[in-house]
């Protein structure tokens, strides 16, 4: 009977007394131990359970799931209808500023989540061969049942505000899709960075919140400057807000190609800038995911 190999760590030790003894490196567990079959059923399952213990022992339940966006929109409506007067030039200003926000919360909520769910599910990751892109795509999924239930309650609004029915709403699908790609591959970034660099989740808070500014949620991009809506042009989230609003609230919206002035490079930039961040997403979470359980 052959000696057992003894390891130490994420190296394995030959026997001594083989030929050419050497450490030889084993590769921790990837993105995608146990194949994509795998990776769907843990992600549904863990999905499933945190967005029911989310609001597991509440009063008000899934409630709260629209209670805070609507919390969020009442108290900026009255400060931009009341205070800089926006609302009044704006069509239906009301419900898209309430469309835009919960749309944002999705993107914002998943990602800052996502920033410490490694780490969160550190037991998990030590001690199991688990799959480790489960962890931020769960984040994501819970927070799209959230929007899901918030969604259900935007268009009750969109209808009691007098937005009537267009054919483009079954367009929304496809920017929500977008939207969806988008925030997972972000989750995929700061998630496989956080266990290394700490201050990641700092940064992201402050980027985060810089970049709610700088997309147009509070504010239709033709009311901005206009060499900053060029500037705003860049910035990925910004054909996928502007899309929803023409899409599902205003028809007579400006389009993307009027927003741009007819410049095709400004309309391919936020698109290469969105492939880049989910090649980039994609590329970094696979590298880290072998040393992960090193890092926590």
């Amino acid at each position: 009977m052959s000696n057992p190999v003894p390891t130490l760590g994420d190296t394995e030790v030959e026997p001594t007394d083989a030929p050419g003894s050497a450490l030889r490196e084993v590769t921790g567990p990837s993105a995608l131990g146990g194949g994509w079959r795998r990776v769907a059923d843990l992600t549904w399952i863990i999905a499933i359970t945190e967005f029911k213990r989310t609001y597991f022992g509440t009063t008000l339940g899934y409630l709260w799931s629209i209670l805070r966006p609507l919390s969020l929109f009442a108290v900026l409506l009255v400060v931009f209808t009341q205070v800089f007067r926006l609302g009044t030039a704006v069509p239906h200003y009301a419900v898209l500023l309430l469309f835009n926000i919960v749309l944002m919360g999705f993107f914002q909520e998943s990602t800052a989540t996502a920033v410490t769910s490694i780490v969160t599910q550190e037991g998990i990751v030590r001690k199991t061969q688990f799959p480790r892109l489960v962890i931020p795509v769960a984040v994501v999924v819970t927070a799209l049942m959230n929007l899901g239930l918030n969604l259900i309650v935007v268009f009750v609004f969109l209808l009691a505000f007098g937005v009537t029915p267009m054919a483009t709403w079954l367009l929304f699908p496809f920017d929500l899709f977008a939207l969806f790609v988008l925030t997972t591959a972000v989750s995929m970034i700061v998630s496989s960075l956080y266990p290394r660099f700490r201050d990641v989740g700092i940064i992201w808070s402050v980027f985060s919140l810089a970049l709610f500014y700088a997309t147009p949620v509070l504010y239709p991009i033709e009311k901005a400057p206009e060499t900053f809506q060029k500037i705003l042009m860049l910035n990925p989230l910004t054909p996928i807000f502007e899309l929803a609003r023409e899409w599902v609230i205003d028809s007579n919206a400006p389009s993307l190609s009027t927003i741009a002035g007819g410049s095709t490079l400004l309309l391919l930039a936020p698109a290469a800038i969105f492939a880049a961040i989910c090649l980039l997403g994609v590329w970094l979470f696979r590298r880290e995911a072998p040393r992960i359980a090193e890092e926590l």
